[in-house]
């Protein structure tokens, strides 16, 4: 259908409410969330408190932005929250010193060092996971899960089961700083809370204003399609999925500061808030559909309701069922939304029946042209 059949259709439906709604849900459901807590609340409407859980959900949006990347190729991955624990263990590990027995010395790296390292680790899980699904034809449901599993173990080798405690450093070893991220505040805002921002914008401008973004949609959208038409789609896959594990370590130092602490059982289930992050945010799991912007809205719907269920008291049960109960109530708002979009561009134009045929002539010219439009009806669009 071309643009200007369109534009008299739209012209005269007007202002649809229903369909404002059903886009911005994300936004209209924070806000509900935002007053119904305050009502139930006195503490739940303030700055300090908006602040407090804004680093809480820094977590779940670095999260949600990584799986974002992958969700838009077509792909899942199930690994994240085990990338999150391994990666804070790996942080851990080195804020307690790498002792080399060979030479009888213990090294404390300066914590830019440990940054550095922890987001090597988190990327190469990201590429294990992108070359096994792009090169060797491995589901992307079963690589990351099996990549879920194998972090998780070595996080528990690791650690023995134990946490590594007080992270802070020592100012006599020269690794102090890395309770900067969990604590401190910028202009008043926690840190994690800027770090989600940067790379939230970064993210943005990558998708709108790069052909790296343009790839990732072709790539969700067709990706044969998008392979025959010069997209390195191989290398697109591989490039989400690293990304995704750098997102991941990026939590993992941040929740790791927060919390002073690194243990091998960090991010447990944190892969199924971070889909649900995006699939709140209006992104297609089928691929090719979805933006940064709904994304981070979903992940301080997710947060912003769980923070708020404590503040009232609701047993961590319930409060399990009300985050299952918004996740299902998203994917059923994405198919609805989705699905009317497909029908309707799957929907052929009906031919135009002629006026009262004037001769035999021109009944025979119809029956012949009928097929011929069938057929091209029924081509699909990459074959034109």
């Amino acid at each position: 259908m071309s643009k200007h059949s369109q534009a008299p259709a739209r012209q005269g439906g007007g202002f649809d409410l229903g369909r404002m709604l059903l886009e911005g849900r994300a936004f209209f459901a924070l806000i509900a969330i935002i007053i119904i807590f305050s009502a139930l609340s006195p503490v739940y409407f303030s700055t300090n408190n908006f602040l407090t859980m804004s680093s809480h959900v820094a977590i779940f949006g670095l999260l949600s932005i990584g799986m974002l990347l992958v969700i838009l190729t077509g792909g899942i991955d199930l690994s994240v929250g085990s990338t999150l624990g391994l990666c804070g263990v790996v942080a851990g590990f080195l804020m307690q010193g790498v002792t080399l027995d060979a030479f009888g010395v213990t090294l404390y790296p300066p914590v830019w060092v440990v940054v550095i390292l922890t987001c090597g680790v988190g990327a190469f899980i990201g590429a294990i996971n992108g070359v096994l699904i792009a090169y060797f034809k491995v589901p992307a449901f079963v690589a990351t899960l099996g990549l879920l599993y194998v972090a998780r173990g070595v996080a528990l080798l690791m650690t023995d089961g134990l946490t590594y405690n007080n992270l802070g450093g020592d100012p006599a070893l020269g690794n102090t700083g890395f309770d900067w991220l969990g604590f401190n505040r910028l202009f008043g805002v926690p840190v994690g809370v800027w770090v989600l921002a940067i790379v939230a914008v970064v993210t943005l401008l990558a998708l709108a204003r790069t052909p790296f973004g343009r790839w990732v949609y072709s790539t969700g959208g067709n990706a044969r399609a998008a392979e025959l038409s010069g997209v390195p789609v191989k290398r697109v896959q591989v490039s989400v999925y690293v990304l995704s594990g750098i997102c991941a370590a990026i939590a993992g130092l941040v929740l790791s500061s927060q919390l002073t602490s690194a243990g091998p059982t960090a991010g447990t289930t944190y892969e199924l808030t971070a889909i649900a992050g995006v699939v709140i945010g209006g992104a297609a799991l089928t691929g090719g559909r979805g933006t940064v912007r709904g994304t981070l809205l979903g992940a301080f719907v997710i947060g912003f309701l769980s923070d708020g269920l404590v503040i009232i008291g609701v047993s961590s049960y319930w409060q399990t069922v009300f985050t299952g109960a918004v996740i299902v109530l998203a994917v059923l708002l994405n198919s609805i939304q989705y699905g009317g979009r497909r029908k309707r561009v799957a929907k052929p134009a009906e031919p135009k029946a002629p006026d009262t045929p004037s001769s035999p002539a021109s009944s025979g010219n119809a029956a012949r042209v009928t097929p011929e439009a069938e057929s091209t009806a029924g081509k699909p669009a990459t074959q034109h």
